[in-house]
């Protein structure tokens, strides 16, 4: 895993050691951020079910002005706060330990300008955190990686092979 663009353009990123987290491809994250554009220009994003942290850091080497990582994995934390020192992004992220659809209902409306959510494709936490911001919007923009074959909402849906993203608006 590599960053794609930006200020942390070409570097590598630890990834968790064991095997319950499943990266983001760096086609579909490629194509999510080529969605996004200038959305991520100084804004506050919030990357749930964070992993190692790539679409976050993606985020921030793309001009994010900050980035919140949520993430309950022992081994996931131990890589996203590795590539955060490696990054020297310190000073522009928090990190919390919480389980992303807790973290998620006790949002204020608009609490963000982009939410990226990567839940386990096993589950149902990615219908979940769409019915989650369809109760009350987050941020202006929520993009959801699912398995393609799933519909779990949404405004929007882009497949790229088995893997697809599913986009929620804010009104």
């Amino acid at each position: 895993m590599r960053i794609i663009a930006g200020e942390f353009r070409g570097r590598t990123l630890c990834a968790p050691g064991d095997r319950r987290t499943r990266p983001t491809a760096d086609r579909v994250r490629e194509a999510w951020f080529s969605i996004l554009g200038d959305e991520l220009i100084d804004a506050t994003v919030v990357d749930l079910f964070a992993g190692s942290g790539a679409l976050g850091l993606e985020a921030l080497s793309r001009g994010a002005r900050r980035v919140e990582f949520v993430e309950v994995g022992k081994a996931a934390l131990a890589a996203l706060r590795a590539n955060i020192a490696a990054f020297d992004a310190e000073d522009r992220v928090g990190v919390h330990r919480i389980d992303a659809l807790q973290f998620a209902e006790r949002l204020d409306e608009g609490a963000f300008d982009v939410a990226f959510a990567d839940p386990p494709y096993a589950g149902d936490q990615g219908r979940e955190i769409i019915r989650i911001f369809q109760t009350r919007p987050f941020a202006r923009i929520l993009g959801v990686e699912h398995r393609s074959a799933d519909d779990i909402g949404g405004s929007e849906k882009r497949r790229y092979g088995d893997a697809a993203i599913s986009f929620c608006y804010r009104p």
